[in-house]
């Protein structure tokens, strides 16, 4: 059965349990070898990548974003819900609430950011975060009770560091909600490759400056780890509600359709 929905687990989600028959591929790209799971869940078959690697060894300036997202498109999937711990900069966006963003601002400095190694393709990226799959989210949110927000701007720092909390302000000043390290090019990449992507922001604290408290990383892992349930019954309830195979203007090249093969 054709493998059309992946979930990218980050910080906190590295357990495929969730799926049942449970298989491990090895994809083998133009990138380097990764390691999938692959399991089954009401009738569909689900692919799933820890971000950081199962035992969270891989920072995230270090994360192989073209091996992983072209990974998935070998094996064809269509459609990634992407999970990542996140701090607000928006004191509307509180720990634990689900924040399904719409737009980024990218602050990574050293991350190959296209699969392509010659020519020129200008990729349109005013809907990064696919809208079909942010309504499927949203729908699943309501349905279960969750704190969610719609809309939100993801600013992508480089890590693997915390921010200063003059960075936030800047950021904040510019626009953004939320910060964190991993959406950007993984959301850039999955465009480029013609799959559907959302990202599950969850927050965790807020950011240095707005927190009283210094940051830590075991913070960020205490605070999943306490709504780690609430994020499972949202992954698979849009999982569930989820047209797998519905057409969408993320999966054509608006210049190039078969840019990326």
């Amino acid at each position: 059965m054709t493998v059309r929905i992946a979930i990218i687990g980050g910080t906190g989600v590295y357990d495929p349990n969730i799926l049942t028959d449970i298989t491990e591929e090895k994809v083998d790209t133009p990138f380097g070898l990764v390691k999938v799971k692959v399991g089954g869940y009401q009738g569909k078959r689900v692919a799933f990548m820890a971000r950081h690697g199962e035992d969270h060894s891989v920072p995230p300036h270090l994360i192989n974003y073209r091996a992983n997202v072209y990974g998935l498109h070998m094996l064809g999937v269509k459609n990634i819900f992407a999970t990542a711990a996140v701090g607000s900069l928006n004191s509307d966006m509180k720990p634990k609430n689900f924040v399904f963003v719409d737009q980024f601002l990218d602050f990574t400095k050293s991350r190959p950011q296209t699969f392509l190694e010659e020519g020129v393709i200008h990729l349109d990226m005013t809907d990064p975060y696919c809208p079909r799959l942010r309504r499927v989210l949203q729908e699943a949110a309501q349905k279960h009770g969750l704190p969610y927000h719609k809309t939100g701007t993801y600013v992508c720092t480089e890590g693997p560091r915390f921010e200063t909390p003059a960075e936030i302000r800047m950021f904040s000043q510019l626009g953004g909600d939320l910060v964190g390290m991993t959406s950007v090019p993984e959301v850039v990449l999955a465009r480029e490759a013609e799959i559907c992507y959302a990202t599950i922001a969850m927050v965790t604290n807020f950011a240095a400056g707005i927190s009283p408290d210094r940051l830590s990383h075991q913070e960020v892992v205490d605070i999943m780890d306490e709504n780690v349930h609430n994020l499972r019954k949202l992954v698979m309830e849009a999982i569930a509600a989820l047209d797998e195979d519905a057409d969408c203007p993320c999966h054509r090249h608006p210049q190039d359709p078969s840019a990326v093969k």
